[in-house]
Order: C-alpha cells, then sequence, then structure tokens
C-alpha cells in the first residue's frame, strides 16, 4: 500500500505541476483507522497529502458529474465502472477526466472489524500479506483479511480498471463468472417469505436518503420520493409499505447502470442488507440481455438497445 500511495502522489504532484489538470480528486486519512476520506488537491503540496489503503471505499464517481474544469480522478474497478457509465450518460466529459487507475483487491468493511473485536477500539492496523493484525490498546488480534471486506468486495470480479489513462501498480488475476447465489436463495424462498424479509429490512429504513446520495446514478435534480405535486409517497419512514417502494423505485431505476459498487449499503446507517435488490437487478440485466454495466466503453447501455428477439414476458398474449 505504501508503494502505491507514493505512486499516485507523484502521478497527482505531475499532473497539476505540468498544468495538465485543476484538480485531482483521491483519498487521503480519515479521522479513524481503516476510513479513508475523499480529498480534492489542487496543489502539488496538497496532493502529497493523497494516500491509498484498504479504507478507501468511496465511490469518487459521485464528484465527477457535469464538471467543467480538468480532473484527474484515482479509481478503482468499481469507480471506473460507474465512471464509464456516467460518460455514456453523458454527466461525465472523457476529454476533461483522466483517471489514474488502481487495481483493487478488496476494502475493509468497518463495522466487521467492530464486530470482531466487541467493541475494541483499533488504533492501527498492518497488513501482512493475506490477514491484517489489527491493534489497539492492550490487545493485537490477526485476521483474515477476507473475512474483513465489504461483501461487495467478496462478490467483485472486476478489481481492475476497465479503462485509465495510467495505471497504479499491478493488474490483478482475473475473477471467474459471479454465480448470484445469494441472490438465487433469496428466489428459492416462497413469495410469502420474500415479503416478510423485505418487510422486516424496510422497517429499520428511517429515510435518511444516504443510500441515494452515496449513488453516483442517482443523479436526478428532483428524486420522486421528493415531490409534492403529486406525492408519490407518504413522508413519513414509518411506513414500511413506502419505504419499500421507494427501494424498489430506486433499484429499477438502476436497472442496467447499476455497477454493483455497493457504496448505498455501506452509506446505510441502519444495516439494511440494500444489494440483495440491487444484485437481483444486476442479475436480471445479465440474464436478460447478457449485459454488465461500465466493462467497456464501446456497448450502449442494456436499456438503450432493442432486438428483434428481446425477451417479452411482460406482453400479454392470448
Amino acid at each position: 500500500m505504501q508503494k502505491l500511495t507514493a505512486q499516485i502522489k507523484d502521478a497527482a504532484k505531475k499532473l497539476l505541476e505540468e498544468k495538465k489538470v485543476d484538480l485531482v480528486i483521491g483519498f487521503a486519512e480519515g479521522s479513524l483507522p481503516l476510513r479513508g476520506t475523499p480529498f480534492f488537491a489542487r496543489t502539488s503540496e496538497e496532493a502529497d497529502k493523497l494516500t491509498w489503503s484498504r479504507g478507501c471505499e468511496n465511490n469518487l464517481a459521485n464528484y465527477l458529474r457535469k464538471r467543467e474544469d480538468k480532473v484527474a480522478v484515482v479509481a478503482k474497478g468499481c469507480d471506473v465502472r460507474s465512471i464509464v457509465a456516467l460518460i455514456k450518460e453523458n454527466q461525465i466529459n472523457r476529454d476533461n477526466l483522466y483517471i489514474i487507475g488502481v487495481p483493487c483487491n478488496g476494502m475493509i468493511d468497518r463495522k466487521k472489524v467492530n464486530a470482531m473485536l466487541g467493541g475494541r477500539e483499533v488504533l492501527a492496523m498492518e497488513e501482512n500479506g493475506d490477514t491484517v493484525v489489527l491493534k489497539g490498546k492492550d490487545f493485537s488480534e490477526t485476521v483474515n483479511i477476507t473475512d474483513l471486506l465489504h461483501s461487495s468486495c467478496q462478490d467483485c470480479r472486476y478489481g481492475n480498471p476497465v479503462v485509465y489513462d495510467e495505471l497504479m501498480g499491478e493488474l490483478l488475476p482475473e475473477k471467474g463468472e459471479d454465480d448470484f447465489a445469494d441472490v438465487k436463495e433469496f428466489a428459492a424462498k416462497s413469495a410469502a417469505e420474500r415479503r416478510a424479509y423485505l418487510a422486516k429490512e424496510f422497517s429499520k429504513c428511517i429515510r435518511c436518503y444516504a443510500c441515494r446520495n452515496a449513488c453516483p446514478m442517482c443523479y436526478c435534480e428532483e428524486c420522486f420520493v421528493d415531490c409534492s405535486q403529486p406525492e408519490w409517497i407518504g413522508k413519513s419512514a414509518a411506513n414500511t409499505e413506502d419505504n419499500i417502494l421507494f427501494q424498489v423505485v430506486r433499484v429499477f431505476h438502476s436497472a442496467g447502470r447499476c455497477a454493483d459498487c455497493g457504496a448505498c449499503e455501506r452509506a446505510c446507517p441502519m444495516g439494511i442488507n440494500l444489494r440483495l435488490l440491487t444484485r437481483k437487478m444486476v442479475n436480471d440485466v445479465k440474464e436478460l440481455f447478457n449485459a454488465e454495466t461500465g466493462v467497456n466503453m464501446d456497448d450502449k447501455a442494456a436499456l438503450a438497445t432493442f432486438t428483434a428477439n428481446d425477451p417479452e414476458p411482460f406482453l400479454v398474449k392470448e
């Protein structure tokens, strides 16, 4: 990680000093261990604060829409897939964007760390190959990294950025196909069981809209939940039916656009399993249209294409 950090700093400083970009968006050390924070560097001195670690979890594509300045972004695989999708939707001007691609083999979930340590405070982390040493006051715990990764990182097949202008480090080995085991397990339940599970999960929703704000693909100027005329959804978060409606519409809106980065679930303060719905839609789009979001610059978005043999199970047939 230290080597990657040094490479990122050098690349950012060079871009800023040579006036190739006006801004570099990356990560700086957060106020807590295992937490990076999005950082905007406009000078080579500020670029010296950039870092790279297992805590750089935010999807930085969220900061790139409709910018007129020339920007470089430090982007991992899921970030780049979102960037590609946004370029296709004319939300990002590719000519004004310089992608510093960073291969990523997973970010650590701070919530899993806290649960494993029973509330003991982590003051430092040391990575040693496939394990990490979590250190705090009067304790040191060695844990397998895979046990601490975000669920989105455990499922991720695109740790390598699919598009980049400059690559930091070395590309990672390609992973096999995602079997969507979690989606299939949920689909195998009865309709009543699925309904009960969703009601239980979304009864926890406080309608803070952190999931919407964290998603780089949620950029409508006015969300349907904010409309008052007509009022599509009630304003009380105590209504579980409205909570489910909000999440279902949000997921349908991301159909063919979601890169399964997990930003929505990471942002949720209530720990709701939001990726169950998003991954169901990702799986459906792949099965129905053989399409994946942002894996290359050439393919059209799944819902922007039409062929004569498209599946049409929703049509009424006599």
